[in-house]
């Protein structure tokens, strides 16, 4: 599942959808809203998977995962 991943992490003033391994990020957006709904849409297309956001700071702030990919922890994830 891990090669099924994507990251939204901070890309100079604007934020990048990446994948583990991979220098070039998929797409870069405008704000953070934007760069996630994109990382979801391209895991829909891909099979499903986990979706990694990391906050201004630099620390990992939210994880979620995308059908038909196997959640960690179903029932206990309740943000999304």
């Amino acid at each position: 599942m891990a090669g099924n991943d994507r990251y939204v992490v901070k890309h100079g003033k604007a934020w990048a959808v990446k994948r583990a391994g991979v220098a070039t990020p998929d797409s870069v957006h405008r704000t953070q809203g934007t760069a996630e709904q994109s990382a979801k849409r391209s895991l829909r297309s891909a099979g499903g998977g986990e979706v990694r956001i990391q906050g201004r700071d630099g620390r990992w702030r939210d994880s979620d995962t995308v059908a038909p990919g196997n959640d960690p922890f179903p029932p206990r994830d309740k943000k999304h």
